[in-house]
């Protein structure tokens, strides 16, 4: 059996299952199993097996595998062995665009600057959300599917769309966005979000999106089709219930706080290492540790950010700096190092403080000196 044939059948047997069990990675190299778990990561099993499906795919395969994996050796750094996995998957992928021709995202005569919210339609279609506007999206029959307002939009329950087709959703730092999905489950998501969803869920499977960030879902009850939240290796599955989770790559542990109803919180490295939230629990899975702990919260920390409140309860500045940059759209540039470990409790709002207001009563608390330029805040 070739390695395209080996990882076609993985990736058919993952779409059928919905997770990646040993029985698809049974007949795969090391190299194969890794670039599968990050595939199935990153939410690209089904474009994968297409792609696979439309190219000269052995002979592909082979020179992808020849420039991306040279001879091993006894020792080979962690970092190495990361970028390398991330570049294989990163060609892979870019290789089925290329040979699709669909290099290329056409804009409706829109200016992107780089702080609007994008609406990826399909591969090849972009439309920026403006908040300043209210707008019908369809698909590429003119038929619509959905109604943008602002900074929400709604998708029809009754699109007519017979197979799954996705949408992607990225939300800029200093903004949030809210989406309700085609079975009426409403997702607020936060500043530095991605989200990606089927336009249309289909009867007898599961309600299944993936989210890269922070979001807020009040999901829909239906016993009938599960709905599964994909965050990195982690799942949340649920049949109606209400739950934040952040899942932000810089971050070390993705955190899942369950507000009403039940969770079952997974993941793809140690499917036994499952875990049941009540309301008012956290589920922390730690991404170094491959481990789950769960611990009881304040969910107000957790869920304030809708109503545009930050509120860090024992937490340093380094961990501090990185929410707000994403509330207020700034980067800070941190030389202080004794500031970087210097622990706060503070609530702020952003539509009462400005991210002056915030340095300054930091600067109270703990005197340091910054200057600001535009969006960059330089810290010493």
């Amino acid at each position: 059996m070739t390695s395209t044939s080996r990882l076609k059948l993985a990736l058919e047997t993952i779409i059928a299952s919905g997770k990646i069990t040993q029985e698809s990675l049974v007949h795969l190299t090391e190299d194969e199993i890794i670039l599968v778990q990050t595939l199935f990561k990153q939410g690209l099993i089904e474009e994968s097996l297409g792609y696979m499906e439309d190219i000269d795919s052995d002979k592909d395969w082979r020179i992808v595998k020849e420039q991306l994996m040279p001879a091993k050796v006894k020792s080979i750094p962690l970092w190495q062995s990361v970028m390398r996995y991330a570049a294989m998957t990163f060609v892979f992928v870019a290789l089925g665009y290329a040979i699709q021709s669909k290099e290329r995202i056409a804009v409706d005569n829109q200016v992107v600057d780089g702080n609007e919210i994008k609406l990826f339609l399909g591969k090849d279609k972009l439309k920026l959300l403006s908040e300043d506007i209210s707008q019908e999206i369809t698909n590429a029959s003119g038929s619509v599917i959905a109604h943008h307002n602002g900074n929400s939009i709604k998708y029809l329950n009754d699109s007519g769309i017979n197979e799954l087709v996705f949408h992607e959703i990225d939300v800029p730092n200093g903004k949030v966005f809210d989406i309700q999905l085609s079975d009426g489950t409403i997702v607020h998501l936060n500043s530095g979000t991605k989200m990606r969803y089927p336009v249309q869920f289909l009867k007898g499977q599961k309600r299944e999106v993936f989210i890269d960030g922070e979001a807020y879902f009040d999901v829909m009850k239906d016993k009938d089709h599960l709905f599964v939240v994909h965050a990195d290796a982690v799942a949340i599955e649920v049949l109606g219930t209400k739950f934040n989770i952040s899942t932000y790559k810089e971050e070390s542990e993705i955190g899942a706080v369950l507000v009403e109803g039940s969770i079952n919180m997974t993941n793809s490295y140690n499917p036994d290492d499952a875990i049941v939230l009540k309301p008012g629990t956290r589920g922390v899975w730690s991404k170094d540790k491959h481990q789950t702990k769960v611990e009881q919260v304040d969910v107000n920390i957790y869920t304030g950010w809708m109503k545009g409140e930050l509120i860090f309860k024992n937490s340093t500045f380094e961990n501090m700096s990185k929410k707000l940059e994403r509330k207020y759209n700034v980067q800070i540039e941190n030389k202080n190092l004794q500031l970087s470990q210097k622990v706060f409790n503070a609530s702020f709002s952003k539509d009462i403080e400005s991210i002056e207001d915030v340095l300054k009563y930091m600067n109270d608390v703990f005197p340091f000196h910054y200057e600001m330029e535009n969006n960059h805040i330089l810290i010493y």
